[in-house]
């Protein structure tokens, strides 16, 4: 609530400024293993009619990934755990590259990430600091602020609906990285653009929920 109302008065062109991140965990689905036979019209679902299959592909990947009012920045495919010095090489390569990429003026840029320890930890805000990078004030509980999720979200929907099966975690890497690149440049700026709508509807619900 203290993040809405200390934002409430930053217009669009304020939020342009604003590079989203955060990291997320894409689901391998597979076979639910079970396979169905023939039956006759009408006739109950038999234990015969059901004949077990074999898996694949279960699994999951982790991504962190970035964008701006501008369109899509880096992403990248995490391995393992992610702590705070594979985070501030993620900060290295990929928001500085970024930040290259859509040739944004560091001094006006803010930076969003959420109150993980590896993004808050001492050494991190240093190379922040070090780098010259503004940091956006996050709350502690923000389900509803972060517009990066509408993203991943559309993701997943894409993801769901392609025609080849993803049966590994390098096949399901590769389709990400396609559909991150194909998202529009105008998706990204819409999402920015709600900003304002977002602050104002947390603020009339008190920060309680929204339809965001």
């Amino acid at each position: 609530m203290k993040f809405a109302k200390k934002y409430r008065s930053w217009t669009t062109e304020d939020w342009s400024k604003v590079i989203w991140s955060d990291e997320s965990k894409f689901m391998i689905y597979g076979s639910d293993g079970r396979e169905y036979c023939w039956k006759k019209l009408g006739e109950p679902l038999r234990d015969h009619h059901v004949k077990p299959t074999v898996k694949f592909g279960w699994g999951s990947i982790m991504v962190w990934g970035c964008f701006t009012s501008s369109g899509v920045g880096n992403i990248c495919r995490i391995y393992g755990h992610m702590d705070s010095n594979l985070y501030r090489q993620i900060l290295e390569e990929d928001l500085l590259g970024t930040i290259e990429w859509h040739g944004m003026d560091k001094d006006n840029i803010v930076f969003q990430q959420d109150n993980d320890p590896k993004h808050t930890a001492h050494l991190t805000k240093q190379w922040l600091e070090d780098n010259d990078i503004r940091v956006l004030d996050w709350p502690a509980q923000s389900p509803d602020f972060n517009p990066i999720e509408h993203l991943w979200n559309e993701m997943d929907r894409r993801l769901r609906r392609l025609e080849t099966p993803i049966r590994t975690q390098d096949q399901m890497w590769d389709a990400i990285q396609k559909i991150w690149v194909e998202l529009k440049n105008d998706v990204c700026k819409k999402l920015v653009d709600t900003m304002p709508d977002r602050i104002n509807d947390v603020i009339r619900a008190n920060g309680g929920y929204t339809r965001w």
